[in-house]
């Protein structure tokens, strides 16, 4: 009987100690790892980084989208950018126009050299468009 008092007797010194370490841990423990953790708030801040840097480039490509918009419409209307539409949807090139084929499915900056030979678009095409036509077209698209 002494040898389980003297248990008892050290132990009443012993478990407060213990029990607060291991509070101390598991609240250590889930401030570093938890949910709402350290770790957890540095990837969050990552992932705002990234979400920033996605927001800056969307808001660069609609400032320019904006900007092209702009220069479309009928009270500042820029003859080049016109022009550049007209030919695009038309399908048709100046005579003097230089035309340089690459694959549908390659993007531009992909492309480090190019993969076909550039070849000069023949004076009189089939599908041409001489510089008189193309001027009076934007001629009649401004004087509206």
């Amino acid at each position: 009987m002494n040898l389980v008092g003297e248990i008892r007797r050290r132990a009443r010194h012993i478990v407060g100690p213990v029990m607060g370490i291991t509070l101390f841990a598991y609240f250590a423990y889930h401030a570093v790892q938890g949910d709402r953790g350290l770790i957890a708030w540095w990837k969050l801040g990552q992932q705002v980084e990234t979400a920033q840097a996605r927001f800056d480039e969307t808001l660069a490509k609609r400032q320019a989208f904006a900007h092209r918009v702009g220069l479309l419409r009928p009270d500042a209307l820029d003859r080049d950018l016109l022009e550049e539409r007209a030919r695009l949807l038309l399908g048709m090139a100046h005579p003097d126009d230089v035309v340089i084929l690459r694959p549908a499915g390659l993007a531009s900056a992909a492309v480090a050299e190019p993969k076909f030979q550039v070849v000069p678009v023949p004076p009189s095409p089939v599908r041409g468009l001489d510089r008189g036509a193309l001027d009076d077209l934007i001629g009649d698209t401004l004087g509206r």
